[in-house]
């Protein structure tokens, strides 16, 4: 069964809806907000006003599909659900939701991984899951959350995102936690992240209980820098510090690529230059050019997943 995305972390992407609006720096050069404007019969409008459009219900029938075949093979492939949208948007119809839910609970051979950069909404959206799932009457292994095939994860592009967006992750228990720290604008230190103390998580001890570092409650960590024309550079010290703090913590981290722009003493050749204030210097080669190689090697680690009905163990 093979990948359907070029999307390098993922087997499967699939889209229930589209449409979005910007919400934070990562959103500037929306890759799925170009492609909306390109071709909005497709894709819809895009912004706070847009009107959000379904896909088809044959298109909702894949992941059925996708599902049967994993089944059939004994494989686990992880599904990226809404990179045209964002699956916790206050603007999408809840009904809408409540179908996902159910597809969700119907596919338990597929990981479904739902990314947000509103984590704030995790939490009553989950417990609207929660009911949608009962009036389905599907299995019963989904009635009670965490459902094992769903990881939650959360965009993470420079601090003052993490120190926000983290808690919100870390307060909703999940068979797995991650986080898309692409594009990466800048550094993240996640033990400098001082707000996840006040999440409320049993398996780490409740409310006030401090812990070494919030990569305790994250299984996964994905990095890369902005493609595309108008392209932001990333400190390639952004990307070793997160794999870094990955290693530390034994946590598995994916560098998916640098971006549009690499150090100048990786790639020969002409191209713009970026200075940063510590010295170091970054030169646009382009996407292919760039690569995904960090310190001579590429990282593409990816955590174990669960089988149908093991419980997360923290």
């Amino acid at each position: 069964m093979g990948a359907d995305t070029s999307i390098e972390w993922t087997v499967h992407s699939f889209n229930p809806w589209s449409g979005c609006q910007a919400v934070s720096p990562a959103c500037d050069h929306c890759y799925a907000e170009a492609q909306a404007k390109r071709q909005p019969k497709t894709w819809g409008g895009w912004g706070p006003h847009a009107e959000r459009k379904r896909t088809s219900e044959s298109y909702w029938r894949q992941p059925l599909k996708w599902n049967s075949e994993a089944r059939k093979a004994g494989t686990r492939p992880r599904v990226f659900c809404a990179s045209m949208a964002d699956v916790f948007d206050n603007a999408v119809p809840a009904e809408w939701r409540a179908d996902l839910w159910a597809l969700i609970a119907e596919t338990p051979h597929l990981d479904w991984l739902l990314l947000t950069k509103r984590p704030q909404n995790i939490r009553p959206m989950m417990i609207a899951a929660r009911r949608a799932v009962l009036r389905a009457d599907v299995a019963e292994d989904h009635v009670t959350w965490p459902w094992p095939n769903v990881w939650l994860g959360t965009t993470v592009e420079n601090q003052a995102e993490a120190d926000r967006r983290i808690p919100h992750l870390l307060a909703v228990p999940a068979a797995k936690r991650f986080l898309s720290c692409e594009p990466l604008l800048g550094p993240v230190d996640l033990q400098a992240c001082k707000a996840w103390r006040d999440c409320n998580i049993p398996e780490y001890g409740g409310p006030g209980h401090e812990f070494v570092s919030v990569l305790h409650g994250l299984d996964w960590i994905i990095a890369g820098g902005e493609s595309g024309p108008h392209a932001r550079p990333s400190h390639p010290d952004w990307f070793r510090s997160l794999r870094d703090q990955c290693q530390a913590a034994r946590v598995p981290y994916f560098h998916k690529q640098n971006g549009e722009w690499v150090s100048v003493s990786e790639v020969e050749g002409a191209g713009p230059h970026h200075h940063f204030p510590d010295g170091a210097t970054v030169r646009r080669v382009g996407k292919k050019a760039a690569g995904a190689s960090l310190d001579g090697r590429e990282w593409r680690e990816v955590p174990e997943s669960r089988a149908v009905g093991e419980e997360r163990q923290g």
